[in-house]
């Protein structure tokens, strides 16, 4: 069973995170046209991005309530979204139900989850929609704007988005079917400079490893009682710019040995 390891924010604050984006995907959505491109994600249009939020949005309310059914319906559902009379109040309503099941869910809630470390199951879904949908958000946002996001353009801070990186460097990339390898180990230091959290990540030909810290010890996969390495590379900035930038929608950072041209590709997240 994987090591439990706690969100950086709590419950109540994923779903005000996940409430916030989706109206502002909406709204942006609403802003420009369904057929504008959206530059984050080239091959996707908004339709598309409305399409795929919406349907994730019910496959995600199907997971709390353990419908297997509506689980597996998820390529219908998409197409529901595409074909709707209005798409935009479609990706609404859907947002709102999600919102209302997480309502519904009891703190104790037993359901499904997928990521490296996954906090409890209604913790899981909860963040996990709030960075799906913030992320999507930044995505429409982009296809409003012609442009990827500056900090300045968001809607979040840097605990949310500490968070975020959480989420990403311990849940996704530690997964054993990550692309992210190298034949030489190394490590980079990850740090945000307004946020009382960094993480080290362990890149080798082995599945990748990652140690949250604080600046009092080590909170990370192994609990071992390890410091920075002395050799670790360093990418460093805002919160919210490093997810930006770690999410790949934009930022900028203090990226001295271009960690991030090392990671782009590999560490793309597919689901």
């Amino acid at each position: 069973m994987d090591v439990h390891a706690p969100c950086l924010i709590p419950v109540d604050d994923h779903i005000g995170g996940l409430s916030e984006a989706a109206a502002v995907l909406a709204r942006s959505a609403g802003h420009t046209w369904l057929g504008a491109r959206v530059p984050t994600c080239p091959d996707w249009d908004v339709l598309d991005l409305v399409a795929h939020q919406g349907m994730v949005h019910r496959w995600a309310i199907a997971a709390i309530r353990g419908d297997e059914a509506g689980m597996g319906n998820a390529a219908l559902t998409e197409t529901e979204g595409r074909t709707a009379s209005d798409p935009i109040a479609w990706l609404r309503a859907g947002a709102r139900e999600l919102e209302h099941a997480f309502e519904q869910a009891p703190p104790d809630l037993q359901a499904f989850t997928f990521l490296k470390e996954a906090p409890s199951p209604k913790e899981f879904w909860a963040r996990r929609q709030c960075h799906e949908t913030t992320i999507h958000a930044l995505d429409a946002l982009a296809a409003e704007t012609g442009r990827v996001a500056r900090a300045d353009d968001t809607w979040f801070g840097q605990d949310l988005a500490a968070d975020g990186i959480d989420e990403l460097l311990i849940g996704f990339w530690q997964r054993s079917r990550g692309g992210l390898r190298s034949t030489i180990p190394y490590a980079v230091h990850v740090v945000p400079h307004d946020a009382p959290v960094s993480w080290v990540v362990a890149v080798s030909d082995q599945p990748v490893r990652v140690r949250r810290m604080t600046a009092e010890r080590i909170e990370g996969s192994t609990g071992a009682d390890e410091g920075v390495p002395a050799d670790a590379l360093t990418l460093s900035g805002g919160a919210v710019d490093l997810y930006l930038a770690l999410w790949n929608r934009g930022g900028t950072v203090d990226d001295p040995d271009e960690v991030l041209a090392r990671w782009r590709e590999p560490a793309k997240i597919t689901w």
